[in-house]
């Protein structure tokens, strides 16, 4: 959520309501916390969601794709591997309004391996081979796949429902995630039973979720809860398994948390006191960014608010739960727009757009001390993007977070031109671009004077319209860490744009082929390798502020 942040001339001018509770203001907050001291070392690292892998089924997978592109990461020297949020999606397909923040999206799941453990036929499979393996096809995965994985979970139950190799028993993942896994595969089966449906419009009885919930659905309602729950025991098995393969060679994951969840989610259903609702499940207000530059009307995003004087009560108990549980998929997480976690815009519930809204007040430093408490060794990285302010940025600074840069950002983005590389602070995550970047290919491409001009003549592109100067450029920064887009080692034009903000269609369609990893790592592997090690991105020593002499 990077575009939408209000410019700092209106941010200066726009008065923010006094704290909903004590301690939210920063100025109330406890001392700083230390500086991060997990960014003690300069790294690469390669941004592509699990969606854009190579796969034989309509979309990107957990299987041999995935583990074909962490042998390439680990040829090259990359450390790092990025994705976007994980989890069940719905309409629009984005991966940043989810069904569930605890889930995995079982679209991800690789059909072969439950074909070659008998749960499924090459018959039942041919629809969705038949998919393309160069863009999303959503339409095709949802009429095809949910009724394959329905065969292998109707036949894992009917032998006796107790194992696949190597995943453990379906026993011990119930128990392990009992939290929210009864609650998410009883949402998931009533909104298939109420036609899809959002929970709010589901008869009172629906309305909430208990222990005891599911002893009063329909026996064809509880069947399709055993499935989802057998879904997410496959899901998680292949994951970890992936995890393991690539920390084995040296590719930590970087994953990405959402500030806000959907409303029509199991996470508000099962957890309607964190968030501000009304006796029916409607949200009191709703979330989203005021006019700007971008938007005359604003962002109206509609995702609830938190009802973050529960949970200062609490001592943040649902967040830090929800941050513990993605630290045990990811190395590092990226917290999706930061800035709401100082001041953020509450629009009221049934606005037509977002001009109505005011800025308040969110928990402040006192979240992040609380966070640091309960997770002391948690590596998060602050997406920070966006016209932000002052206020957000000491926050960052005292919450000990690096931040990010984008090197698209650096010309004609913003008045004091901070995504210049040569304004960069060690504590900082450079990018090429994001997911919600055009690829910088295309960016190149549709630049105009005088911004053509000052672009090619800072990064020495002389006339070129290639990403690879580009990521010349950021590996060469003082930040940390340096990551790219996967459409900009593939230099690629702006039809391969994964996400365009604002837009609701062709978005999160983008994928690349074996042949293009192949191609890929054949003809820019060497290159990749000599620019790490020329720029210290190797991640083998901690940086030292020093000097001491070479050891011969």
């Amino acid at each position: 959520m990077q575009a939408g942040s209000l410019p700092e001339a209106a941010l200066d001018a726009t008065t923010v309501d006094g704290p909903e509770f004590a301690g939210s203001a920063l100025s109330d907050a406890p001392a700083a916390l230390p500086p991060s001291t997990w960014l003690n070392s300069r790294t690469a690292g390669v941004l592509a969601h699990l969606s854009s892998l190579p796969g034989d089924y309509g979309l990107g997978n957990l299987g041999p794709g995935a583990r074909a592109f962490v042998d390439f990461l680990a040829t090259a020297g990359v450390r790092h591997w990025q994705i976007c949020p994980i989890g069940p999606t719905g309409y629009g397909d984005s991966p940043y309004q989810l069904f569930s923040g605890r889930a995995g999206n079982p679209y991800f799941i690789d059909l072969g391996e439950l074909q070659a453990a008998g749960l499924l036929t090459a018959e039942e499979l041919v629809p969705l081979r038949s998919l393309s393996a160069t863009r999303a096809d959503y339409g095709g995965l949802y009429e095809h796949f949910w009724r394959a994985l329905a065969h292998a979970a109707d036949r894992f139950a009917a032998r006796g429902g107790a194992a696949l190799a190597g995943f453990g028993t379906l026993a011990a993942f119930r128990r392990q995630q009992g939290s929210w896994l009864p609650p998410f595969a009883d949402f998931m089966a009533l909104k298939a039973h109420f036609g899809g449906r959002a929970w709010t419009t589901w008869p009172e009885l629906y309305r909430t979720w208990s222990d005891g919930l599911r002893a009063t659905l329909p026996p064809a309602v509880r069947l399709e809860a055993e499935r989802h729950e057998f879904y997410q025991y496959v899901f998680f098995g292949q994951w970890e398994r992936l995890r393991r393969y690539a920390a084995e060679r040296g590719v930590g994951i970087i994953g990405d948390v959402p500030i806000f969840v959907a409303l029509d989610s199991a996470d508000t259903w099962q957890n309607r006191a964190v968030f501000r609702l009304d006796a029916a499940g409607q949200p009191l207000a709703v979330a989203g960014v005021p006019p700007d530059y971008f938007s005359s009307l604003g962002q109206l995003w509609g995702n609830p608010l938190y009802d973050w004087e529960h949970l200062a009560c609490t001592g943040y108990a649902w967040w830090i739960d929800r941050l513990r549980s993605a630290f045990e998929l990811y190395d590092i997480i990226r917290l999706d727009h930061f800035r709401g976690f100082d001041t953020f815009w509450e629009i009221p519930a049934g606005a037509p757009d977002a001009r109505g809204g005011r800025w308040l007040k969110g928990p402040g430093l006192a979240f992040f001390k609380a966070v640091q408490a309960a997770l002391p060794d948690a590596r998060i990285i602050a997406e920070d993007l966006g016209y932000i302010g002052p206020d957000v940025v000491a926050l960052r600074r005292s919450a000990g977070l690096p931040g990010m840069k984008i090197l698209q950002f650096a010309f004609g983005h913003d008045a004091n031109n901070v995504n210049l590389p040569h304004f960069y602070t060690p504590d900082s995550i450079a990018y090429t671009g994001t997911h919600d970047n055009s690829t910088t290919r295309g960016w190149l491409e549709g630049l105009t004077e005088p911004y053509a001009s000052l672009v090619d003549e800072y990064y020495q592109l002389n006339g070129q319209r290639s990403a690879w100067p580009m990521i010349r450029a950021a590996l060469a920064t003082t930040s940390r860490l340096a990551v790219i887009p996967m459409q900009d080692l593939l230099d690629l034009p702006a039809s391969a744009t994964l996400n365009r903000p604002g837009t609701t269609e062709g978005n999160w369609q983008w994928r690349f082929t074996t042949a293009d990893l192949d191609r890929l790592a054949g003809e820019r592997t060497a290159e990749l390798q000599r620019w790490i090690r020329l720029y210290d991105r190797t991640g083998d020593r901690a940086i030292r502020d020093y000097s001491e002499p070479v050891a011969h």
